[in-house]
């Protein structure tokens, strides 16, 4: 048995259930069998499924968020962009920036309203990250920094629903495309 808190193995426990198996077949019992709980916990900590899938988004978002902004810390100029590599793809092989996406278009409003105020944190993340990472190359975007962001989490999303449907794609190779052109925005 888990020694975390039953709110945090039923927050676990959605992630993976939707990273599975996607939002439409996420139910309660699913996620209360994957938690270790009863039912009725779920329901004590969240009040219903759409509570579940707001609170799954927040914590969801809020883990992405830090884990990027941690890759570039400490990281050389030459090793930039690979530390930034190594981020999405363990973040792809989570799967959760895929559920980010797919919550977008929950039919539940307070999900997807979850899923906007997730993608403005994430905007902003990577706002810190594209600069973060011209700064350690020396270089200086054209482009303002928030601009260039929202193309960044475009990107990932769309890399998070390809690799889903083609894991054996070239994730890589996409990246480092698209990070080229990125930096040649750069002076």
């Amino acid at each position: 048995m888990s020694t975390r808190p039953a709110r945090e193995r039923l927050l676990v426990a959605a992630a993976d259930r939707l990273a599975t198996a996607g939002a439409a077949a996420l139910s309660l019992q699913g996620v209360a069998d994957a938690a270790g709980v009863s039912k009725g916990l779920i329901h004590y900590h969240f009040k219903d499924r759409e509570a579940l899938l707001v609170e799954t988004t927040r914590w969801l978002c809020e883990a992405v968020v830090t884990r990027q902004r941690r890759a570039l810390v400490g990281v050389t100029p030459a090793g930039a962009v690979d530390a930034l590599w190594r981020w999405l793809d363990a973040e792809l092989a989570r799967g959760e920036l895929r559920v980010l996406a797919e919550l977008a278009s929950a039919p539940e409003p307070s999900v997807r309203e979850a899923a906007r105020s997730a993608a403005v944190s994430r905007r902003a993340a990577a706002t810190e990250t594209v600069a973060a990472l011209f700064d350690a190359l020396s270089l200086r975007p054209r482009v303002p920094p928030d601009m260039l962001a929202t193309a960044v989490v475009a990107f990932t999303d769309g890399l998070a629903v390809h690799a889903h449907l083609d894991p054996a794609g070239n994730a890589r190779l996409a990246f480092d495309v698209f990070w080229l052109a990125m930096l040649g925005l750069g002076d």
